[in-house]
């Protein structure tokens, strides 16, 4: 997860971070109709004292933002919900794996936000080895009666692409995944806190587009 490039504003052009910060309700709520529109798979609706476990490493964690400001944090006050963040900077997926299942003894949440894998991707480790520790993460919520939905992060390089894993994984399992938040907030400078990690704005931004997919996919009315 490398600093994007982005392209200069032609003379004379407006600057595009007001637009970006003004279009975030209306692309939000286009996000919601595409995906309600496209299929794919649905979520039993939260009751109101579910608990939503947020886990990963230091994009759930709020690196880059002040106390509170962190994604899960802002998606609790958007929907009332519990949402425990479980976010450790700097965690390889493997260090998740053997986490999890603790953490899910601890809390029994009734969803698992699932974001990890990004520490993996800088280290360049390889997509076998994240793919089996993101299944095995996946499967062990599952036996513990939570509902999953997976984040993708993005690849290296310039001009950040979701990295493939994330989709084929929630094929194959069958998950409700958030294809792109990460990976649009890291290649918007506006949004970013450093080259990997996303400032206060991008983890609203984060939490906005996580409540729209889960609305869209039935979890929220």
């Amino acid at each position: 997860m490398m600093p994007s490039f982005r392209a200069q504003p032609e003379p004379g052009s407006r600057p595009r971070t007001p637009l970006r910060r003004l279009a975030l309700p209306l692309a939000v709520y286009l996000l919601a109709a595409l995906t309600a529109c496209g299929g794919g798979p649905q979520l039993p609706v939260l009751p109101d004292d579910a608990i939503v476990l947020a886990f990963g490493d230091s994009l759930t964690a709020g690196k880059g933002a002040k106390p509170g400001e962190d994604y899960p944090s802002r998606l609790a006050a958007m929907t009332g919900l519990t949402v425990i963040n479980a976010g450790i900077a700097g965690e390889l997926s493997a260090q998740g794996r053997a986490r999890l299942p603790d953490v899910l003894a601890e809390h029994q949440p009734d969803l698992v936000l699932l974001c990890h894998g990004g520490n993996d991707i800088l280290r360049r480790n390889g997509a076998d080895a994240i793919r089996a520790n993101l299944h095995a993460m996946v499967e062990t919520a599952r036996a513990a009666g939570a509902r999953v939905v997976l984040l993708a992060v993005p690849t290296l390089g310039l001009g950040l692409n979701p990295h493939p894993t994330y989709s084929e994984l929630a094929r194959e399992l069958d998950l409700v995944i958030e294809p792109r938040v990460i990976t649009d907030v890291l290649s918007d400078v506006s949004l970013k806190a450093d080259g990997v990690h996303p400032n206060a704005v991008g983890y609203a931004f984060i939490a906005e587009r996580l409540a729209a997919l889960l609305r869209a996919r039935g979890a929220l009315q």
